[in-house]
Protein backbone atom coordinates (compact mmCIF):
# COMPACT_ATOMS: atom_id res chain seq x y z
CA UNK A 1 0.00 0.00 0.00
CA UNK A 2 1.26 3.50 -1.07
CA UNK A 3 1.35 6.25 1.65
CA UNK A 4 0.66 9.53 1.32
CA UNK A 5 1.38 12.39 4.01
CA UNK A 6 -0.72 15.51 4.52
CA UNK A 7 0.97 18.95 6.87
CA UNK A 8 -2.31 20.56 7.53
CA UNK A 9 -4.06 22.56 10.21
CA UNK A 10 -7.39 20.09 11.93
CA UNK A 11 -10.72 21.34 11.03
CA UNK A 12 -13.23 20.83 14.45
CA UNK A 13 -15.85 20.54 11.50
CA UNK A 14 -14.58 17.64 9.93
CA UNK A 15 -14.58 19.15 5.96
CA UNK A 16 -11.24 20.68 5.60
CA UNK A 17 -7.96 20.24 6.46
CA UNK A 18 -6.44 16.95 8.25
CA UNK A 19 -9.59 15.24 8.15
CA UNK A 20 -10.39 16.32 5.02
CA UNK A 21 -7.31 14.87 3.31
CA UNK A 22 -7.33 11.92 5.11
CA UNK A 23 -10.78 11.00 3.94
CA UNK A 24 -9.44 11.87 0.65
CA UNK A 25 -6.54 9.64 1.14
CA UNK A 26 -8.84 6.71 2.15
CA UNK A 27 -10.98 7.07 -1.05
CA UNK A 28 -7.93 6.80 -3.08
CA UNK A 29 -6.61 3.75 -1.32
CA UNK A 30 -3.51 4.78 0.21
CA UNK A 31 -2.39 5.24 3.48
CA UNK A 32 -2.76 8.32 4.92
CA UNK A 33 -0.13 10.04 7.32
CA UNK A 34 -0.08 13.64 9.48
CA UNK A 35 1.69 15.98 10.85
CA UNK A 36 -0.42 19.04 12.00
CA UNK A 37 0.17 22.31 11.69
CA UNK A 38 -2.79 24.61 13.77
CA UNK A 39 -5.59 23.56 15.76
CA UNK A 40 -9.16 25.03 14.96
CA UNK A 41 -12.42 26.21 16.04
CA UNK A 42 -14.41 25.88 13.39
CA UNK A 43 -17.93 24.80 11.49
CA UNK A 44 -19.65 25.42 8.45
CA UNK A 45 -20.67 28.75 10.01
CA UNK A 46 -16.67 30.49 10.65
CA UNK A 47 -13.78 30.47 12.14
CA UNK A 48 -13.82 30.94 15.99
CA UNK A 49 -10.42 30.62 16.67
CA UNK A 50 -6.76 28.66 15.98
CA UNK A 51 -4.00 28.37 17.13
CA UNK A 52 -0.39 27.13 15.42
CA UNK A 53 1.86 24.50 17.11
CA UNK A 54 5.22 25.08 18.20
CA UNK A 55 7.39 24.67 14.85
CA UNK A 56 9.28 22.34 16.91
CA UNK A 57 6.60 19.74 17.47
CA UNK A 58 5.42 20.17 13.86
CA UNK A 59 9.25 19.27 12.91
CA UNK A 60 9.07 15.98 15.18
CA UNK A 61 5.62 14.53 13.69
CA UNK A 62 7.59 15.71 10.74
CA UNK A 63 10.83 13.39 11.62
CA UNK A 64 8.25 10.25 12.85
CA UNK A 65 6.95 9.92 9.82
CA UNK A 66 9.35 10.17 7.41
CA UNK A 67 11.51 7.94 9.26
CA UNK A 68 9.20 5.26 9.52
CA UNK A 69 6.50 5.78 7.42
CA UNK A 70 7.86 7.46 4.58
CA UNK A 71 5.34 8.82 2.53
CA UNK A 72 5.29 8.59 -1.96
CA UNK A 73 3.89 12.28 -2.14
CA UNK A 74 2.93 14.77 0.17
CA UNK A 75 0.86 18.06 0.30
CA UNK A 76 0.96 21.32 2.58
CA UNK A 77 -2.25 22.93 3.56
CA UNK A 78 -2.69 25.82 6.27
CA UNK A 79 0.74 26.17 7.78
CA UNK A 80 -0.58 29.26 9.97
CA UNK A 81 2.85 31.14 10.52
CA UNK A 82 5.71 31.95 9.48
CA UNK A 83 7.41 30.00 12.01
CA UNK A 84 6.15 26.82 10.80
CA UNK A 85 6.70 27.99 6.89
CA UNK A 86 10.43 28.45 7.76
CA UNK A 87 10.43 25.39 9.73
CA UNK A 88 8.92 23.30 6.55
CA UNK A 89 11.52 25.20 4.22
CA UNK A 90 14.70 24.47 6.46
CA UNK A 91 13.63 20.51 7.05
CA UNK A 92 12.49 19.74 3.44
CA UNK A 93 15.73 19.42 1.90
CA UNK A 94 17.40 17.63 4.53
CA UNK A 95 14.07 14.77 4.25
CA UNK A 96 14.04 14.59 0.57
CA UNK A 97 10.14 13.73 0.45
CA UNK A 98 9.42 13.51 -3.30
CA UNK A 99 5.94 14.76 -4.90
CA UNK A 100 5.53 17.91 -3.27
CA UNK A 101 1.87 19.72 -3.42
CA UNK A 102 1.75 23.04 -2.30
CA UNK A 103 -2.29 23.77 -1.31
CA UNK A 104 -1.18 27.86 -0.14
CA UNK A 105 -4.49 27.72 2.24
CA UNK A 106 -4.45 31.71 3.25
CA UNK A 107 -8.39 32.63 3.49
CA UNK A 108 -11.38 29.65 4.30
CA UNK A 109 -13.91 29.73 2.51
CA UNK A 110 -15.77 31.63 5.16
CA UNK A 111 -13.62 34.02 4.85
CA UNK A 112 -11.48 33.95 7.79
CA UNK A 113 -7.76 33.95 7.70
CA UNK A 114 -5.60 31.01 8.54
CA UNK A 115 -2.37 32.17 7.61
CA UNK A 116 -0.25 35.10 9.05
CA UNK A 117 0.22 38.40 6.54
CA UNK A 118 4.41 37.80 7.30
CA UNK A 119 3.70 33.98 6.47
CA UNK A 120 2.61 34.88 2.95
CA UNK A 121 5.51 36.30 1.50
CA UNK A 122 7.36 33.96 2.65
CA UNK A 123 5.54 30.60 1.16
CA UNK A 124 6.08 32.46 -2.12
CA UNK A 125 10.03 33.02 -1.20
CA UNK A 126 10.83 29.67 -0.01
CA UNK A 127 7.88 26.47 -0.17
CA UNK A 128 7.26 27.28 -4.15
CA UNK A 129 10.18 26.57 -5.76
CA UNK A 130 10.38 23.55 -3.87
CA UNK A 131 7.22 22.42 -4.52
CA UNK A 132 6.63 19.92 -7.88
CA UNK A 133 2.55 21.25 -7.70
CA UNK A 134 1.17 24.65 -6.56
CA UNK A 135 -2.63 24.62 -6.21
CA UNK A 136 -3.65 27.95 -6.01
CA UNK A 137 -7.35 29.74 -6.20
CA UNK A 138 -7.94 33.26 -7.78
CA UNK A 139 -6.79 35.27 -4.27
CA UNK A 140 -4.04 32.86 -3.57
CA UNK A 141 -2.84 33.08 -7.13
CA UNK A 142 -2.91 37.00 -6.92
CA UNK A 143 -1.21 37.06 -3.23
CA UNK A 144 1.53 34.97 -4.60
CA UNK A 145 2.35 36.80 -7.82
CA UNK A 146 1.43 39.77 -7.35
CA UNK A 147 -1.21 40.55 -9.88
CA UNK A 148 -4.60 40.13 -10.19
CA UNK A 149 -6.23 37.17 -11.27
CA UNK A 150 -9.82 37.49 -12.19
CA UNK A 151 -10.12 36.14 -15.77
CA UNK A 152 -8.76 32.32 -17.54
CA UNK A 153 -6.03 33.79 -19.53
CA UNK A 154 -4.90 36.02 -15.93
CA UNK A 155 -5.10 32.10 -14.63
CA UNK A 156 -2.42 30.94 -17.24
CA UNK A 157 -0.57 34.26 -16.52
CA UNK A 158 -0.42 33.32 -13.46
CA UNK A 159 0.62 30.17 -13.46
CA UNK A 160 3.76 30.70 -16.06
CA UNK A 161 4.38 33.14 -13.08
CA UNK A 162 4.74 30.45 -10.25
CA UNK A 163 6.85 27.82 -12.67
CA UNK A 164 9.41 31.53 -12.92
CA UNK A 165 9.58 31.37 -9.24
CA UNK A 166 10.26 27.84 -9.45
CA UNK A 167 7.49 25.36 -9.56
CA UNK A 168 7.55 22.60 -11.44
CA UNK A 169 3.86 22.92 -12.38
CA UNK A 170 0.67 25.32 -11.17
CA UNK A 171 -3.32 24.22 -11.15
CA UNK A 172 -4.56 27.36 -10.89
CA UNK A 173 -8.63 26.80 -9.25
CA UNK A 174 -10.90 28.83 -11.21
CA UNK A 175 -14.18 28.19 -8.92
CA UNK A 176 -14.16 31.78 -7.69
CA UNK A 177 -15.09 32.91 -11.46
CA UNK A 178 -18.45 34.43 -12.28
CA UNK A 179 -19.16 31.77 -15.07
CA UNK A 180 -21.55 29.09 -15.63
CA UNK A 181 -18.46 26.95 -15.84
CA UNK A 182 -15.87 26.37 -14.18
CA UNK A 183 -12.47 26.44 -15.55
CA UNK A 184 -9.07 25.11 -13.82
CA UNK A 185 -6.23 25.68 -15.31
CA UNK A 186 -2.71 23.41 -15.01
CA UNK A 187 0.47 25.01 -16.34
CA UNK A 188 3.59 22.90 -16.72
CA UNK A 189 6.73 22.93 -18.54
CA UNK A 190 4.95 21.45 -21.50
CA UNK A 191 1.91 23.88 -21.86
CA UNK A 192 -0.93 24.85 -20.34
CA UNK A 193 -4.37 22.88 -19.83
CA UNK A 194 -7.65 23.91 -19.21
CA UNK A 195 -10.25 21.32 -17.50
CA UNK A 196 -13.79 22.93 -17.84
CA UNK A 197 -17.06 21.76 -15.88
CA UNK A 198 -20.65 22.66 -15.64
CA UNK A 199 -20.42 24.69 -11.74
CA UNK A 200 -22.54 23.10 -9.13
CA UNK A 201 -24.79 25.61 -7.74
CA UNK A 202 -24.61 25.06 -3.77
CA UNK A 203 -23.50 26.36 -0.88
CA UNK A 204 -21.79 22.57 -0.17
CA UNK A 205 -18.14 24.23 -0.82
CA UNK A 206 -16.14 24.19 2.29
CA UNK A 207 -12.79 22.13 2.28
CA UNK A 208 -12.84 21.78 -1.92
CA UNK A 209 -8.95 23.22 -2.04
CA UNK A 210 -7.90 20.62 0.67
CA UNK A 211 -9.83 18.01 -0.95
CA UNK A 212 -8.06 18.74 -4.47
CA UNK A 213 -4.94 18.81 -3.38
CA UNK A 214 -5.13 16.09 -1.22
CA UNK A 215 -6.15 13.49 -4.14
CA UNK A 216 -4.22 15.19 -6.66
CA UNK A 217 -1.32 13.64 -3.65
CA UNK A 218 -3.06 10.25 -3.50
CA UNK A 219 -2.75 10.15 -7.40
CA UNK A 220 0.83 11.19 -6.87
CA UNK A 221 1.64 8.52 -4.59
CA UNK A 222 -0.17 5.83 -6.39
CA UNK A 223 2.42 6.47 -9.56
CA UNK A 224 -0.04 8.65 -12.05
CA UNK A 225 1.49 11.15 -14.21
CA UNK A 226 0.71 14.92 -13.11
CA UNK A 227 -1.85 15.67 -15.45
CA UNK A 228 -3.52 12.28 -14.49
CA UNK A 229 -3.76 12.70 -10.76
CA UNK A 230 -4.74 16.56 -11.53
CA UNK A 231 -7.38 15.01 -13.98
CA UNK A 232 -9.07 12.33 -11.58
CA UNK A 233 -8.25 14.80 -8.71
CA UNK A 234 -11.02 17.52 -10.22
CA UNK A 235 -13.28 14.71 -11.15
CA UNK A 236 -13.29 13.52 -7.28
CA UNK A 237 -13.89 17.03 -6.14
CA UNK A 238 -16.32 17.66 -8.86
CA UNK A 239 -18.61 14.56 -7.85
CA UNK A 240 -17.71 15.10 -4.24
CA UNK A 241 -19.59 18.46 -4.44
CA UNK A 242 -22.71 17.45 -6.29
CA UNK A 243 -23.38 14.75 -3.83
CA UNK A 244 -22.64 17.12 -0.83
CA UNK A 245 -24.28 16.07 2.01
CA UNK A 246 -25.93 19.82 2.94
CA UNK A 247 -24.65 19.54 6.40
CA UNK A 248 -24.78 22.31 8.33
CA UNK A 249 -25.89 26.33 8.18
CA UNK A 250 -23.75 27.61 6.42
CA UNK A 251 -20.94 26.37 3.71
CA UNK A 252 -21.03 22.95 4.31
CA UNK A 253 -18.44 19.81 3.77
CA UNK A 254 -18.45 17.59 0.20
CA UNK A 255 -19.28 13.96 0.39
CA UNK A 256 -16.06 12.54 0.72
CA UNK A 257 -17.36 9.23 0.14
CA UNK A 258 -18.11 9.10 -3.62
CA UNK A 259 -15.88 6.93 -5.53
CA UNK A 260 -12.65 7.64 -6.59
CA UNK A 261 -11.22 7.07 -9.79
CA UNK A 262 -10.29 3.32 -10.12
CA UNK A 263 -6.15 3.39 -8.94
CA UNK A 264 -5.81 1.51 -12.86
CA UNK A 265 -6.96 4.81 -14.71
CA UNK A 266 -4.69 6.59 -16.37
Amino acid sequence: MQIALTIAGSDSGGGAGIQADLKTFHQFGVFGTSVLTAVTAQNTVGVRAWDALDPALVLRQLDAVAEDLRPHAFKTGMLATAAVVEALAAALPRLALSNYVLDPVMVATSGDRLLAGDAERLVARALVPRADLVTPNLDEAAVLTGDEVRTVAAMERAGRALLKMGARAALVKGGHLDADEVVDVLVTSDGVQRFARPRVVTTSTHGTGCTLSAAVVAGLALGRPLEHAARGALDFVHRAIAAAPGLGRGHGPLNHFVTATPADAR
